[in-house]
C-alpha cells in the first residue's frame, strides 16, 4: 500500500483546491457505481483502509499501513507518509482537506477488490476545464480563418480587376473624345466595339456591386461613369457627324420599300418625275412630309421648350445660308439668347458657334432671311429687324391693327400672334386682328422697310391652329391629332384666293410643335418641339394647283 500513497496522494491533492469538502462518502459501493474514470494503487500484504465518519456532519477518509475511526467535532481527509494516524481534525507529515462549502464534486465512491487493491471513482463537476468547448472553438475559428482568406483573395482580384477596367474606361474616354473632335465618320463596327467594352465593364460591376456586402464609394462611381458612357455612345450614334449610320439604316429601308412596290405592281411602274429645283415653285405644291429627322436638343436644354430653328435663305446665295437656333427663356415669352452656326456639323457638335444677347423678343414667331433676323418686339404689335453680323436692330415697323401679347396666338402655343415666315417668295407675316375677328390674317412684307406689301383674309380661326408656314406663297396650317401625331389641314393659296382641305399627317416626337420654317432651297420644314430640333423633308405635287 505504501507504493501506491503517493500517486493517490498526489491525484488528491490536485483536485483539493477544486473540490473543497467531499460531502458524500458511501462505503463499500459496487464497481457498477464507478462511472467515469478510474484510479487504482497496489495495497501490500497487511495494509488496510477502512472508512470512518466522525462525530459531525462531515465525513473523513484515511489510507495509511493502518486505518481506524476517529471521533471528532469537525471532518476531514488526510494522508499520511509513514505509520501516522487521520482523525478528524488532521495529521502532519500529510496533506489535509478541511470542511468547507458544499463540494464541486457529483460523485464520489470508493472500493477494494478481491485482490486487495484499492479502487475509488470521481466524477468530475461542469466547472472542469471545458475540453471539447475548447476544440469545437479552435474548429469554429480555423473555419473562420479560410473563409476570411477566401474573401481576402477575391477582393484582392476585384481591386487587380477595377485598376484595369479604370484604365480601359480611360482608354474609351479618348476613343469618344476622338470621335467627337474628329470629322472623320466612325462605322457601325466602331460602335458595336465601344459597345462590347462598355457591357463587359457594366457586367463586373454588377458581379462587383453582388460580392460587397456594404457600400463602395469607388463601385458606385465606376456605375455612373459606365451609365453616362453608355448614354453617350447612343448619342454619337444617333448623331454622328455625317450622318453616315443614319443613311445606311434610311437607304435599306428604301430599298426593301422599292422591292415590296415592283412585287406588287409589277415592272411596268411608270418612273417617278424628279423634284422640283430648289429655289422654284414649278410643282402642285405639298403633297406630304417624311418623317421626322432628329437633330438634337437646343443648346440651352431640355427646359426651353420654346423657341424656333432654321437656317438663313438668301436668293443670291440659297446654299450658303447659316443656321440659327433660339430657345426662348422658360417663360415661353422672351428671346434674349441666340445662337448662330455655319455649317450643320457645327450645330451638331455645338462647336464654333456664335452666341448674342438681345433684351426685346417675344414668341416664337421668328424668321432669318438675308442674314437679318426678324422678331416681334415684345409687349408691341412692332417687327424688328436685327442684323446678324452686327446683332443692331436696324428697322422698327409697326404692323397695323395686328394683335398682341397672346390675344390670338396659336393652339396650346402662347406669344406667337405675330408670326414671321420666309418662302420662295420674301418675306410674309402670319397674324390675325380684331377686325378679323381671330381669323388668319396674311401679309406680305417688304424685307428692307417691313411696310406690309398686300393682306389677304382668311376664313381660319388662329387660335384653332397649332401652328402655320408659307410655300411659294401658300398658307399651310397645322392642327394636333395626339401627342405624337400632327395633320396639315388647311391651305391658302394667295395666288389664287382658294383656300381648302388637306389631309397631310406629320410625326412629331415631343406634344407641342412652338414653331414651324421652312428653307425653300433644302426644301424642308424646320421645326422647333418642345425643345428638339427637327426637320422634314417636304413632297411636292407634279401637277400645278
Amino acid at each position: 500500500m505504501r507504493s501506491s500513497l503517493p500517486f493517490l496522494e498526489a491525484f488528491l491533492f490536485l483536485l483539493g483546491p477544486a473540490a473543497g469538502d467531499l460531502t458524500t462518502l458511501i462505503p463499500e459501493p459496487s464497481p457498477s457505481s464507478l462511472p467515469l474514470t478510474e484510479f487504482s494503487s497496489g495495497v501490500r500484504s497487511g495494509s488496510s483502509s477502512s472508512f470512518g465518519s466522525g462525530s459531525s456532519s462531515g465525513s473523513s477518509f484515511s489510507s495509511s499501513s493502518s486505518s481506524r475511526s476517529g471521533s471528532s467535532s469537525g471532518s476531514g481527509f488526510s494522508s499520511g507518509g509513514g505509520g501516522g494516524s487521520s482523525g478528524g481534525g488532521g495529521s502532519s507529515g500529510g496533506s489535509r482537506f478541511g470542511s468547507g462549502s458544499v463540494s464541486q464534486f457529483s460523485n464520489f465512491t470508493g472500493s477494494k477488490d478481491d485482490r486487495g487493491t484499492c479502487l475509488c471513482s470521481v466524477a468530475l463537476p461542469d466547472t472542469t476545464f471545458p475540453v471539447e468547448r475548447v476544440e469545437r472553438l479552435e474548429i469554429t475559428a480555423h473555419i473562420l480563418s479560410q473563409n476570411f482568406q477566401k474573401e481576402l483573395s477575391k477582393v484582392k482580384e476585384y481591386v487587380h480587376l477595377i485598376s484595369i477596367y479604370e484604365k480601359r474606361l480611360a482608354n474609351l474616354t479618348v476613343r469618344v473624345e476622338v470621335m467627337e473632335e474628329n470629322t472623320i465618320s466612325y462605322t457601325e463596327l466602331d460602335f458595336e466595339l465601344i459597345k462590347m467594352e462598355v457591357k463587359e465593364m457594366e457586367q463586373l460591376i454588377i458581379r462587383l456591386k453582388s460580392s460587397f456586402a456594404g457600400s463602395s464609394e469607388i463601385v458606385d462611381q465606376l456605375e455612373v461613369e459606365i451609365r453616362n458612357m453608355t448614354l453617350l455612345l447612343e448619342n454619337l450614334e444617333t448623331l454622328d457627324k455625317n450622318n453616315v449610320l443614319t443613311i445606311r439604316r434610311e437607304i435599306a429601308i428604301l430599298k426593301n420599300k422599292l422591292k415590296e412596290c415592283e412585287t406588287v405592281k409589277g415592272e411596268d411602274v411608270p418612273a417617278t418625275p424628279p423634284p422640283p429645283a430648289p429655289g422654284t415653285c414649278a410643282h402642285g405644291g405639298v403633297v406630304n412630309v417624311s418623317k421626322p429627322a432628329i437633330v438634337q436638343l437646343n443648346w440651352r436644354g431640355f427646359a426651353y421648350k420654346y423657341g424656333a430653328w432654321g437656317r438663313d435663305y438668301s436668293p443670291q446665295n440659297p446654299d450658303n445660308g447659316l443656321y440659327w437656333v433660339t430657345p426662348l427663356n422658360t417663360d415661353g415669352r422672351y428671346l434674349e439668347r441666340y445662337r448662330l452656326y455655319n455649317t450643320m456639323d457645327d450645330l451638331l457638335l455645338y462647336v464654333n458657334a456664335r452666341e448674342y444677347q438681345i433684351t426685346y423678343g417675344q414668341g416664337s414667331g421668328i424668321a432669318v432671311y438675308n442674314n437679318y433676323m426678324y422678331v416681334n418686339w415684345h409687349n408691341t404689335r412692332n417687327i424688328a429687324k436685327v442684323d446678324l453680323s452686327t446683332n443692331k436692330v436696324v428697322v422698327t415697323q409697326a404692323l397695323p391693327d395686328a394683335a398682341y401679347n397672346n390675344r390670338f396666338s396659336y393652339a396650346g402655343v402662347g406669344w406667337q400672334d405675330i408670326d414671321l415666315a420666309v418662302d420662295e417668295n420674301g418675306l410674309w407675316v402670319i397674324y390675325s386682328t380684331e377686325a378679323s375677328t381671330g381669323n388668319i390674317v396674311i401679309s406680305k412684307l417688304n424685307d428692307t422697310t417691313l411696310v406690309v406689301l398686300n393682306t389677304w383674309h382668311t376664313k381660319q380661326y388662329k387660335p384653332s391652329v397649332s401652328n402655320a408656314f408659307m410655300v411659294c406663297g401658300v398658307l399651310y396650317a397645322t392642327r394636333t391629332l395626339n401627342t405624337r401625331t400632327e395633320e396639315i389641314f388647311y391651305y391658302y393659296d394667295t395666288n389664287t384666293g382658294k383656300e381648302g382641305r388637306l389631309n397631310i399627317v406629320m410625326q412629331k416626337m415631343q406634344e407641342k410643335l412652338q414653331s414651324i420654317n421652312y428653307h425653300p432651297f433644302d426644301q424642308k420644314l424646320f421645326v422647333y418641339n418642345d425643345g428638339y430640333l427637327l426637320n422634314y423633308d417636304v413632297i411636292f405635287g407634279q401637277k400645278p394647283r
